[in-house]
């Protein structure tokens, strides 16, 4: 019996690659195609990962009234979607609930076109200077488009799940009281 070189594990007779780790036994190709399916879960599992801790926010839903939270839950997710954010505003002003998904939808729009207006400015700065720097630009715009859209699926998430969490990066901003 044989023993892999990177990390110990016992090697049955006639391996190619070690069982546990994956390195080649006779340190030609270092990767086992049947570990490359592990390591993409794994690095799936580590995405997810990211993703929920960059939606550990602060959770307010105690704070508010059980009936208040199910009575305004669709104002609530209304906030998200533009110029509906006039809908919850409007339309349950006495609605904590609501209102601060009212708040955070209103910082989520104003950031959303701010970052947008800075974003299109450096990408038609980049353009007037040298091509490839454009190129990165639309890569750049591109990962914070996706960026800005997933906060506000966050957003209207909570919003259905009846939770009053605040957004990832902007949610501790106050406009509405």
């Amino acid at each position: 019996m044989a023993f892999c070189s990177k990390c110990g594990n016992q090697i049955t007779d006639g391996s190619k690659f070690c069982d546990k780790c994956g390195a080649s036994v006779n340190g030609g190709d270092t990767k086992n195609t049947n570990n490359t399916a592990k390591n993409i879960s794994d690095s799936v599992e580590d995405l997810g990962a990211k993703i929920a801790g960059f939606n550990n926010t602060s959770d307010y839903t105690s704070d508010y009234d059980k009936t208040d939270i199910d009575n305004n839950k669709a104002f609530a997710v209304l906030a998200y979607l533009g110029i509906l954010i006039l809908i919850p505003i409007l339309a349950a002003p006495n609605s904590k609930f609501a209102r601060f998904h009212s708040n955070q939808g209103l910082v989520f729009i104003i950031s959303s076109i701010a970052v947008n207006i800075v974003v299109s400015i450096l990408r038609i700065v980049s353009y007037a200077i040298a091509d490839p720097l454009g190129k990165i630009f639309s890569v750049i715009t591109g990962i914070v488009a996706i960026l800005i859209l997933v906060i506000g699926i966050i957003g209207i998430v909570n919003a259905a799940q009846g939770k009053a969490k605040e957004l990832p990066l902007i949610g501790k901003i106050r406009i509405l009281k």
